[in-house]
């Protein structure tokens, strides 16, 4: 996919803002990169793969961890399930895919419920428990992820990976997107106290661990295929039907204090006090955050697309990563 680079100042604010950011966590490296209105306005690299002496240079195929990034792919794949027909509604219970759910714990818990961290579940000494009743909260954890990719092989027969291959990234050609078990010279580190920088001990590259790495122009190429509902250079590469039902609002319930979710993406409906979205970013706009502070935000109402990445394992003490992940959607917003 080609986007032509129009490189100006319009969004320079940005450019500081991700700056700011990358002062205060503790990482080695980061990059930023606008596309608007068609054209990708902003690109810029800095630091290195690690703290190492000898260390890489980010560059353009540098590959950042992405954390729960991820997660829109995987949104992706269910979506993709649900279009062709293997899921036949995101309001069957998941017992209905899971066989071995069939429990009192797992009653009328939907595939909706998952998808938008509405399920109640959660893990506790190894154990699971339920902390609310299915579509009575809102609650970010990580078991229904792993429920999702079961789902999703159980109704298809694919698995995570073969699907995004198929449907996106051999269509547009990516190849710098993709599960690593090992390391590699394109990937960046992520900086944590441990000795192992290379996050995921996941030998899988099945798409449903948490090992997935990215580059900076291919995350934005990926925002950028949602904004344009994948048609791309005139030609439709990706279904447009999977990518609006992935990115609309899902969510059982709209409660102004909640974030509200589409296929696990944030999606900006009503305000809401502990969404990851900022207050000027309007209706329509969706986004998604990792705990490597990386970010892509599509506003189809502004045609744009901003990216930002680093390689912090979580936030340094003093880092208020909701405030800051919403006054980067604002600044974005401030340059228009």
């Amino acid at each position: 996919m080609f986007i032509k680079r129009s490189l100006n100042g319009m969004f320079n604010s940005v450019v500081s803002h991700v700056k700011n950011t990358y002062d205060l966590v503790d990482g080695s490296g980061a990059a930023v990169m606008v596309i608007h209105n068609d054209k990708m306005v902003v690109e810029e690299y800095w630091g290195n793969h690690s703290k190492e002496p000898d260390a890489r240079p980010i560059q353009e195929d540098s590959e950042f961890h992405v954390a729960s990034v991820r997660k829109s792919y995987i949104g992706f794949a269910v979506a993709y399930a649900v279009h062709h027909g293997y899921i036949e509604s995101i309001d069957d219970e998941v017992t209905k895919y899971l066989p071995g759910t069939v429990t009192e714990l797992f009653n009328k818990i939907t595939i909706r419920h998952l998808l938008t961290h509405t399920h109640g579940l959660n893990t506790q000494e190894g154990r699971i428990i339920r902390e609310f009743a299915p579509g009575k909260g809102w609650a970010y954890r990580d078991i229904n992820i792993k429920m999702l990719t079961d789902i999703v092989k159980s109704s298809t027969g694919r698995t995570i990976a073969e699907i995004l291959k198929e449907q996106v990234f051999n269509p547009l050609a990516f190849k710098e997107t993709g599960w690593h078990f090992e390391a590699n010279e394109k990937l960046v580190q992520v900086i944590k106290e441990q000795n192992d920088k290379f996050w995921s001990t996941s030998k899988g590259t099945d798409g449903s661990q948490k090992n997935m790495y990215v580059s900076t122009r291919e995350l934005a190429y990926w925002g950028y295929v949602h904004l344009k509902q994948g048609l791309i250079d005139g030609e439709q590469l990706v279904s447009n039907d999977i990518i609006k039902l992935a990115t609309s609002l899902q969510s059982p319930f709209v409660n102004k204090e909640l974030p509200q979710n589409g296929f696990l993406w944030f999606v900006k409906d009503l305000p809401a006090k502990k969404t990851e979205v900022g207050d000027l970013v309007p209706q329509g706009s969706y986004q998604i955050l990792g705990y490597t502070s990386v970010a892509v935000l599509v506003i189809p109402k502004k045609n744009i697309v901003a990216v930002r990445m680093f390689n912090s394992f979580g936030s340094t003490p003093g880092y208020d990563y909701l405030s800051d992940i919403r006054s980067f959607g604002d600044t974005v917003m401030g340059c228009l």
